[in-house]
């Protein structure tokens, strides 16, 4: 007996509907996210039809969680459904715009029983590349973070110290930079950094990491700290500085957060038997590697031809034709961490 099953998740409960190959409704529950309602499910499931050798298809509407991670483990296949293509889905059979989360199981289950053929269930990857996409992608969302942080720290420097953004934003380093963090901890306000010596600036540099030109960082930022600008009156200086600091602490927190992920997602990667094909490719390195392979993933039968690949990573335009009109444009809907990756590719990282 061929039976389908949509899930309506919810962050603490769920909508089950159970129909068969004719539409007829053959069960419906609502389960809690814990393991008790996992275990009615699967309960469930059995008391209608299911066996070991043909398991029920799924379709939900979200691709993450523990009771996804788990129906996908036991073996079956899982079909995330757009929340967006689910509501188109609805209009179909609702006119009236009803709506509700027993309903919206069930209009899931019918999207399987009538056009499973056109939607993919989730890839079935193996343990190592989703441990490797969850180091890559929270390795990411750090990096993001960092560069927030440190666009808010501009912003700051901008608004009371505009010489720490003449001798930090300059190619390759950046107010992220060790260099950066160390001195404006140390000296957060302009008063503060005009008073810096040459010794105390070779001694922060080094405390950085700095090996090279140091001697040409040193005049260079005393130069810097020491010419004519406008000032705030001491007080409020004082009070930008206390909010610089705050926003160091945090960078610095971001920085550690980024390079701490990304070395385990690095040392994961190279576990996997497919990074050394991965860095073969020219500027291809292992962080990026890690991404790319984090979100393509080691299910060969993923995709079912390079066209959709392309689409996957938003390289391939979008074709709009109605009569006469013909609009090729951008694609918006992809995977935007992919789309990041390409980005960064050429980076000799």
């Amino acid at each position: 007996m061929t039976i389908f099953c949509g899930i309506d998740w919810v962050e603490d409960h769920h909508d089950i509907a159970i129909i068969d190959a004719a539409g007829t409704q053959l069960a419906k529950r609502r389960i809690g996210d814990d393991a008790a309602g996992y275990a009615s499910l699967l309960q469930l499931l059995a008391e209608h039809g299911e066996t070991a050798d043909e398991l029920a298809p799924v379709a939900i509407e979200t691709g993450r969680g523990l009771l996804v991670a788990c129906l996908a483990a036991g073996g079956r296949d899982v079909y995330v459904v757009n929340a967006m293509a689910a509501a188109r889905y609805r209009e179909r059979t609702a006119v009236a715009r009803a709506k509700s989360d027993a309903g919206d199981a069930l209009m899931l289950a019918n999207i399987l029983r009538t056009d499973r053929h056109a939607h993919r269930p989730m890839p079935h990857d193996s343990d190592l590349v989703r441990a490797i996409a969850v180091l890559a992608r929270a390795g990411q969302d750090a990096a993001w973070s960092t560069q927030q942080i440190a666009n808010q720290l501009r912003s700051v420097l901008r608004e009371y110290f505009p010489a720490a953004l003449r001798a930090f934003q300059i190619k390759h380093v950046g107010l992220a930079s060790a260099e950066a963090r160390t001195i404006l901890a140390a000296a957060p306000t302009p008063p503060t950094a005009a008073r810096l010596t040459k010794a105390r600036l070779r001694t922060l540099l080094k405390q950085a990491g700095r090996q090279r030109k140091v001697e040409v960082w040193v005049e260079r930022l005393q130069g810097i700290f020491r010419d004519a600008a406008l000032h705030h009156s001491p007080r409020v200086e004082d009070a930008f500085g206390q909010q610089a600091r705050a926003l160091l602490l945090q960078l610095n927190a971001a920085v550690r957060a980024t390079e701490g992920l990304l070395a385990a997602a690095e040392a994961a990667f190279l576990e996997h038997p497919d990074a050394e094909i991965i860095i073969s490719f020219p500027g291809l390195g292992t962080v990026t590697g890690a991404r790319v392979l984090a979100e393509l993933g080691d299910d060969r039968d993923r995709f079912t031809n390079p066209w959709a690949l392309k689409a996957y990573a938003g390289a391939a335009p979008v074709t709009r034709a109605s009569g006469k009109v013909r609009l090729v444009m951008h694609r918006r809907v992809k995977n935007d961490r992919l789309a990041a990756a390409g980005y960064t590719w050429p980076s000799p990282r």
